[in-house]
């Protein structure tokens, strides 16, 4: 049996690595146009701040271990330019040299992942106008920086927050340009605004701001809003993502309302024997029932483990995903898992809500504050918290379990967390959070 995989991250990979463990006898080629697979470009601004020294550290396996040890067929450089019914033709670099070959599928998989939103403005043609979305612009990004000092970033989602802390670590000038209100725009405010605050120490932070151009001669040399105009060396746009597909499309795979791969939890496609897994495809948001793309890198390692499990011939669904999220900034934490607020009356939900700041460990062992908004529909379920400060990870964790099970209220008031001075508190902000909501849902 021949297996073509079209993409080396996280997904693909994956479900190389299944589908050989389950069918050690079978041909699995994977065709990856970077240099590297099993890649994390989430890791890129550790990279570039110097708390990862060398960028190979981003990915999970080296090539040569999945050749070696998996038998995995991986062509890296490759380019799949066409893809047809048991076919798809590759241009593949080697020493520098480009190949087209033709390869047979039996079944396919892809894993394209997802490339960077433009910016609707004209700028692709100066130097020093990148994006992070890419594993191999980190190591232009790191040597560029070496040798200026004045960076805008375009967007303050995470990529934009985690950049503007790896360059003002650097001792450079950054300045954050943000069109919406506040940092991370898909938070509810009483999160979004202590981000908010922390970025403006450290940063020369622009909120409610419009790029109108980028401008330079061969080079970045300013960029100009709908309210100033700002010199700079490089700029960084991060304005979000949208999937990769139109190999999938030329080949009639139908694609969802989100624009991404439509696929069942088994994650076929319309079209026998081709499958789609990862950040290209869409899946099932657990807290609204309903089809959605959520292209992080945790559902989209377990899509790809599932695809391959089927594509293998065995049996196995995924059942979706709540959209869990961390970032930080400096020793500021942020996380979500579910919905926000404002996401839940979009969806047509009834949702309540409280906001509560307490400590997040026993009061004898200060170790910082933490907010928590925690949002239910008015039937007492549960649709997502949002939190900042220290100690969110852990919170957003159980959260995120909780969620996954559909819990209510009442479940997380209920919920046997732990206690331990230094860590935790005996009424855990998370409980204290539902217990705040019960006078809401006209419980004692």
């Amino acid at each position: 049996m021949k297996i073509a995989i079209i993409g080396g991250g996280a997904a693909g990979m994956t479900a190389a690595s299944r589908i050989k463990r389950l069918r050690p006898g079978w041909d699995v080629k994977v065709f990856e146009r970077a240099a590297y697979v099993s890649h994390a470009p989430c890791g890129v601004p550790f990279y570039v701040s110097g708390f990862v020294r060398d960028i190979s550290e981003l990915c999970a396996y080296e090539i040569d271990f999945f050749k070696e040890k998996r038998g995995i067929d991986v062509h890296p450089r490759a380019r799949v330019v066409k893809v047809g019914r048991g076919f798809l033709k590759v241009i593949e670099k080697r020493n520098n040299e480009s190949y087209e070959n033709t390869y047979e599928w039996d079944r396919l998989l892809f894993a394209t992942g997802t490339r960077a939103s433009p910016l609707n403005v004209n700028c692709e043609e100066l130097e020093g106008v990148l994006c992070i979305h890419y594993i191999e612009n980190g190591e232009r990004v790191k040597k560029m920086a070496t040798k200026i000092e004045k960076i805008v970033i375009i967007g303050s989602g995470y990529i934009g927050v985690e950049m503007s802390e790896a360059f003002s670590r650097l001792g450079k000038k950054v300045i954050l340009i943000e069109k919406e209100k506040k940092p991370i725009p898909d938070f509810d405010p009483e999160i979004g605004s202590i981000l908010k605050r922390k970025l403006e120490e450290k940063v020369k932070a622009r909120f409610n701001e419009e790029v109108i151009s980028i401008e330079g001669k061969d080079k970045v040399e300013k960029v100009v809003t709908d309210k100033g105009k700002y010199k700079c060396e490089m700029v960084i746009i991060a304005v979000g993502e949208v999937p990769n597909v139109e190999l999938a499309k030329d080949l009639g795979v139908k694609l969802g309302k989100s624009g991404a791969i439509e696929t069942n939890s088994r994650m076929e496609t319309n079209i026998k024997g081709v499958y789609a897994a990862g950040d290209c495809a869409e899946t099932v948001n657990i807290v609204t029932g309903e089809k959605d793309w959520i292209p992080l890198a945790a559902p989209a390692n377990k899509m790809g483990y599932v695809a391959g499990v089927n594509i293998a011939g065995y049996e196995m669904e995924f059942p979706g995903a709540v959209r869990s999220q961390l970032t930080s900034f400096y020793n500021l934490e942020i996380g979500r898992a579910g919905l926000s607020e404002k996401e839940a009356l979009k969806k047509g939900f009834d949702p309540i809500s409280a906001t509560i700041t307490m400590k997040s460990t026993a009061k004898y062992i200060p170790n910082g504050d933490i907010t928590i908004k925690l949002v239910a529909d008015s039937n007492g379920k549960v649709l997502g918290v949002q939190a900042a400060g220290t100690g969110v990870a852990k919170r957003i964790y159980a959260a995120a379990s909780l969620l996954y099970k559909k819990s209510t209220v009442e479940d997380f008031f209920f919920a046997d967390l732990p206690y331990y001075p230094p860590e935790s508190r005996v009424w855990d902000p998370l409980v204290v959070a539902a217990r705040n909501l019960f006078r809401k849902l006209g419980m004692p």
